[in-house]
């Protein structure tokens, strides 16, 4: 094979082509029409003597010779791609470059507004796009740079891409205010005697409450699931029952002060909330801005106030 004559553009085609798994999804990934990519699947398919992939309904299935090329090519366009992020510059002033960050709902409520209010005065023109990712799926789309970072309890992603802690997070429970609640302590009894709202997220915090309940052989009264936080004040403020929720939202889904907040009176050990980045954009000047910024936004400790004043050449 005469790799000296292989237009290397054909190898970005089938990267998305194997990404995407769609003639069209990988067209739009890459800016081009679909004709324009389908001429370039049958170029490479020439020069490698391969079908490299065949149409099953509306996907193209990779053959074993795809299959096999898809991991040396990804590192090798990752080391591309460093190589020319790290000579790129990247101005916040001037930039208008979408970011992908992943968080729940609850993380949206609690950590967007800060972000945004930073990157108003640090980066005008960029903008964000949040989106609630499965937690089993953030890891691939980091790598394939659908998401540029993942904020949340991610105790999964730990070992598989590089991360920051940004603080740790206990937890509250909240009800509607009436006349029958104690003033300052809820005790266990009065906590099991009412009916519980379990929310649902994608956020894996919360099914690790649902565990260290089970352990400790404390039984809820569930009286309703749902997916999202957000809809739950409206039903508290409708009933008498009782949601668990972290700290640091409670006020913001309690900012008129209608409902009563306590301490949980169970033992449940805190949580790390944690910004997570693949290790293909440690050195990409871009991501190093944006997970700077966040650190500095959303940590706690008094030396992270928001700044414009990043270091573009230094990781956290």
């Amino acid at each position: 094979m005469d790799t000296a004559r292989l237009d290397l553009n054909l190898l970005r085609v089938f990267h998305a082509i194997l990404e995407e798994r769609n003639l069209t999804l990988a067209a739009n990934r890459l800016g081009l029409s679909q004709p324009a990519v389908s001429y370039a699947l049958g170029r490479l398919r020439a020069h490698l003597d391969d079908p490299l992939f065949v149409r099953t309904g509306n996907e193209m299935q990779p053959t074993s010779a795809a299959l096999s090329l898809s991991e040396p090519l990804r590192q090798a366009m990752a080391a591309t791609d460093r190589a020319l992020q790290m000579m790129a510059p990247f101005d916040p002033e001037t930039s208008t470059r979408v970011f992908g960050i992943a968080m729940s709902d609850l993380g949206a409520l609690a950590f967007a507004p800060p972000l945004c209010a930073a990157l108003a005065r640090c980066a005008p023109h960029v903008q964000l796009d949040i989106r609630s990712v499965a937690v089993g799926q953030i890891e691939e789309s980091l790598r394939a740079g659908k998401l540029d970072l993942a904020i949340g309890n991610l105790p999964a992603l730990l070992g598989r891409t590089h991360h920051h802690e940004l603080f740790h997070e206990d937890y509250l429970c909240m009800t509607r205010r009436r006349g029958d609640l104690p003033e300052s302590r809820l005790t266990l009894d009065q906590y099991l005697s009412m009916l519980h709202i379990v929310v649902g997220s994608l956020e894996s915090a919360h099914h690790k409450i649902e565990e260290r309940f089970r352990e400790q052989n404390i039984h809820r009264q569930i009286a309703l699931r749902v997916p999202h936080f957000t809809v739950v004040p409206h039903i508290l403020a409708q009933t008498d029952w009782m949601v668990t929720l972290p700290r640091r939202t409670a006020p913001l889904l309690n900012p008129n002060g209608q409902f009563a907040v306590y301490d949980l009176p169970a033992i449940i050990p805190d949580v790390a909330v944690t910004v997570h980045w693949h290790p293909d954009s440690d050195e990409r000047a871009a991501n190093r801005w944006l997970r700077d910024l966040v650190i500095r936004a959303l940590s706690d400790s008094p030396a992270s106030a928001p700044s414009c004043d990043v270091d573009q050449h230094q990781s956290p």
